[in-house]
């Protein structure tokens, strides 16, 4: 599908294009100058919950989130958005104002958009930032024995679908949405501080999706134990009612090929590993020499950080049971 696009627009002929359609990156980078890149993306979709604030700012937190995965500050936004016409305009107010909290709480403003109708909602940002050029983080930065951390659990792909199903319990879709609205602004900026140069944000494609295209980006393997994983407190039982987003069975069917499971963990854990987030965490490849200063300065700072495996020669996923034991796994 890209192969026309990336002739078109031939690398070669734009020196200053760092990350374009050569790559699965999650934004795109300009290089400004010497020490500045220009980071940009754009990201919308149809409600994932029923409250139209909580929609959007969920929306909104969820396209900022390629921006953090690339170690870059969001400053300037522009609303994507299509509405039914006969949506009320209070409702779409609510949506709107969602996404303009949550712009304003990055530290960033609104300052436009686009809006058409439509018979769905759907909507979103194109989202603009600005990163230091020795501190952009990419997905082909991961190096062998680097320790892989993960910074929010996994599991809103199954709640917000039992949710669409009318099965979802009250405080377990709260706690979705309380992950889902969070920023990635402290894990992205922990990252910087502890040189982290591959990374990625955990959402449409699953952890292990996102996982596959950084470790074929950086000409590695993955490890990651099972053990270690956060899930939601309700995500297993969501799982075993097959309350699966139609992304995750496309998730299994494109990147399952690459994975290899321990024969111990059961269909509803790996499925689980494909399960389709929105607004996840970030996964960064953490040198050695600096995870141990990045899981203090999180714990200070209350941010979420779990080591879920380690970056290791080969290619592809290994998917193992039981815990993330880093003295063990270095040597691989």
């Amino acid at each position: 599908m890209l192969r026309p696009l990336q002739e078109i627009f031939a690398a070669k002929d734009y020196p200053d294009l760092l990350v374009g359609l050569e790559t699965p990156d999650d934004a795109a980078v300009w290089r400004l100058d010497d020490e500045r890149d220009l980071v940009v993306t754009t990201d919308f979709f149809t409600p994932v919950v029923d409250d139209a604030y909580t929609y959007g700012a969920v929306a909104a937190a969820n396209a900022l989130s390629d921006l953090y995965a690339m170690g870059a500050t969001p400053f300037l936004a522009l609303n994507i958005a299509a509405m039914p016409v006969n949506l009320e305009s209070e409702i779409v107010g609510e949506i709107f104002r969602g996404g303009a909290e949550k712009v304003k709480e990055a530290g960033a403003v609104v300052a436009g958009g686009h809006t058409i109708q439509d018979d769905e909602p759907k909507f979103g940002l194109v989202a603009v930032g600005m990163c230091k050029h020795d501190q952009l983080m990419t997905k082909a930065g991961a190096r062998a024995g680097d320790v892989l951390v993960l910074t929010k659990p996994i599991g809103t792909g199954v709640i917000t679908t039992a949710l669409r199903q009318e099965r979802a319990e009250a405080e377990h879709l709260q706690e979705a949405v309380d992950w889902m609205m969070r920023l990635n602004a402290t894990a992205s900026r922990l990252a910087i501080d502890a040189n982290v140069r591959a990374a990625t944000d955990v959402t449409g494609f699953s952890l292990l999706g996102h996982g596959t295209e950084l470790a074929d980006a950086s000409g590695v393997g993955l490890k990651i134990h099972l053990g270690s994983v956060p899930f939601m407190s309700s995500a297993k039982s969501y799982a075993e009612q097959g309350f699966y987003p139609t992304g995750s069975a496309n998730n299994l069917a494109h990147f399952g090929p690459r994975v290899n499971f321990d024969d111990s963990i059961d269909r509803y854990d790996r499925m689980l590993l494909f399960d389709a987030q929105t607004s996840g965490g970030l996964l960064l490849a953490v040198s050695e020499s600096e995870i141990e200063k990045l899981l203090s300065e999180a714990a200070a700072q209350k941010q979420a950080a779990w080591p879920i495996g380690v970056v290791e020669k080969g290619s592809g996923i290994r998917v193992v049971d039981g815990a993330f034991e880093a003295a063990d796994d270095r040597g691989d």
